[in-house]
């Protein structure tokens, strides 16, 4: 019996040993692939940082502070991170009432051409704004891009590059240049690493109410489920979009917004040599930087909402076949200029009234109309700006001079980084991000402005009014909300033509300098009116 419990006893033992033995086996194997994936992505990341294309760079976007930057102002193919700026003029125009969600946008025969990726939408057909939107934030969908563009810019992709190119200008990104609106291939089409994640501030800061289709995973169209491209949302704590990007020229871009415990930045990665490689590189700036990230700050906007580009359309377009719509477009384009007109703003959201607007920064570059384009500039630009995300020369913001020529006058742009640069390092200095924010002037029949009323120097512009008693109501209005910033103002209206209607611009003078103007506008959008800030 003895003898018998004895074997019993060493079964057991055995029987105990084994599973031991497979289940340290197991767990050897467990953390042999996990060790693996991590040397993997440390591989791809150490590979990436070496890669003679690559630029990046990491921002607080709470407090400005440039974390990380590596060739960040060295000028590079943003690929589909174009639709970036393309989605922020959808969320402007959505923001202002120009279209809605449910507007239909029509497909031309160009939009259908476009190379995949795309929705497959045929010529003539429509989609949503909302699957449009939905759209370029997971498939990258270069038709529906096109098409956006097409609606925004009244019937031509090339006047809504143009006006992407001054938005872009407006909000300090001031190296980047845009030819379509989807990135495809175009040797003048530019940005920066830099300019890209003022880009990734300006979206999440100005259209918080929108901001949430970023981080879309998967949407249905039609039949299909259209899944997303950008592999770190829902892989990644914290990563709530925002796009990916590719061309051979360019390589693989990603720009990813990140907000964990409070603290919040924004990476960008350009030229990256592969999927995976450029992935795990920005998986790397998250883990080393997210950390050095203030969890104070954010109270005001760190990127100024510039003011906002001119209407193009009322309504969409309605698609035509496409001989007759060839027979009609010019027709149908005299109609839509006849119909533009810069209209007084609309009451400012209450997510967007919370942003504040800072005290000074660049000019915009262009300001773009409808029939014809000024282009402002300022004589003496030396000083250097402290803010860390545009490391650029300031324009002074006085001596502005304008020159007219005609809108199908191309923008002038960048020219095209060779294949290998020398790297630049951007200032890492921690400061605020500021800019000023100007409007557009509005062309008169005969392609002057009217600027005869009312006091020079800065102004601060609330909107526009069919008549100059109501525009002299609407400034009364506004300056009873506007406080002490604009006890000493001086209301005026300035008239102007446009489509053969009498307009006038309600303003407000007597400003001695830019930082009261953009603080009285501070004032005012914090109670509610829209307004902007400019060198009259």
């Amino acid at each position: 019996m003895q003898e018998k419990s004895g074997i019993v006893s060493r079964s057991a033992s055995s029987v105990s040993s084994s599973r031991s033995g497979n289940f340290l086996a197991k767990l050897l194997a467990i953390l042999s692939v996990a060790v693996t994936i991590v040397l993997v992505d440390s591989v791809n990341a150490d590979a990436e940082a070496a890669n003679s294309k690559y630029a990046g760079i990491v921002v607080d976007a709470k407090t400005g502070n440039v974390l990380y930057s590596e060739n960040a102002d060295r000028l590079q193919y943003p690929a589909s991170l174009t639709k970036m700026m393309t989605i922020y003029m959808t969320f402007e125009a959505l923001e202002q009432g120009r279209i809605r969600l449910d507007t239909p946008v029509p497909f031309s025969a160009h939009a259908a051409a476009q190379a995949p990726t795309k929705l497959g939408v045929r010529a003539g057909g429509t989609i949503t704004v909302e699957q449009g939107i939905l759209g370029l934030v997971t498939l990258s969908a270069n038709d529906a891009a096109t098409a956006l563009g097409e609606m925004l810019g009244g019937g031509s992709e090339d006047r809504f590059a143009q006006l992407m190119t001054a938005k872009a200008h407006a909000l300090g990104m001031t190296r980047t240049t845009y030819r379509n609106a989807n990135g495809l291939p175009n040797t003048a089409q530019m940005t920066t690493a830099r300019d890209q994640a003022r880009l990734g501030i300006a979206l999440r800061q100005h259209f918080p109410q929108y901001y949430g289709y970023f981080s879309t995973r998967a949407f249905t169209f039609g039949s299909r489920t259209i899944r997303s491209h950008n592999r770190l949302v829902g892989s990644v704590r914290g990563v709530d979009g925002i796009k990916t990007g590719y061309t051979r020229a360019a390589g693989f871009n990603l720009v990813s917004s990140v907000q964990v415990d409070g603290k919040s930045i924004v990476g960008v990665v350009l030229g990256g040599a592969s999927t995976p490689a450029r992935d795990a590189q920005m998986r790397n700036l998250i883990a080393t930087y997210l950390p050095k990230a203030s969890s104070r700050g954010g109270s005001s906007a760190l990127i100024a909402q510039a003011a906002p580009a001119p209407a193009m359309i009322e309504t969409p377009a309605p698609v035509q076949p496409q001989k007759v719509q060839q027979r009609a477009q010019p027709q149908m384009a005299q109609q839509q200029v006849a119909k533009t007109i810069t209209a007084a703003q609309p009451p400012i959201s209450a997510a967007a009234a919370d942003l504040s607007l800072p005290h000074k920064g660049p000019l915009p570059d262009a300001r773009y109309q409808v029939a014809e384009t000024e282009v402002a500039y300022a004589e003496t630009a030396q000083s250097k700006s402290d803010n860390p995300l545009v490391a650029q020369p300031m324009p002074a913001p006085t001596k502005v001079k304008t020159m007219t020529f005609k809108q199908q006058a191309s923008v002038a742009g960048p020219t095209p980084a060779p294949a290998y640069m020398p790297p630049e390092q951007g200032d890492t200095s921690v400061d605020e991000v500021t800019t000023a924010s100007t409007t557009p002037t509005s062309p008169t029949s005969t392609g002057a402005v009217s600027t005869s009323d009312g006091p020079s120097g800065w102004v601060v512009q609330v909107g526009v009014s069919p008549n100059r008693q109501m525009a002299m109501d609407l400034l009364e209005s506004a300056k009873s909300k506007g406080g002490r910033a604009l006890a000493s103002a001086k209301p005026f209206a300035v008239a102007y033509a446009a489509g053969g209607d009498q307009l006038y611009r309600a303003r407000f003078g007597g400003f001695d300098d830019q930082r009261d103007a953009v603080n009285a506008c501070k004032a005012l959008k914090k109670a509610g009116i829209k307004c902007w800030a400019a060198a009259q």
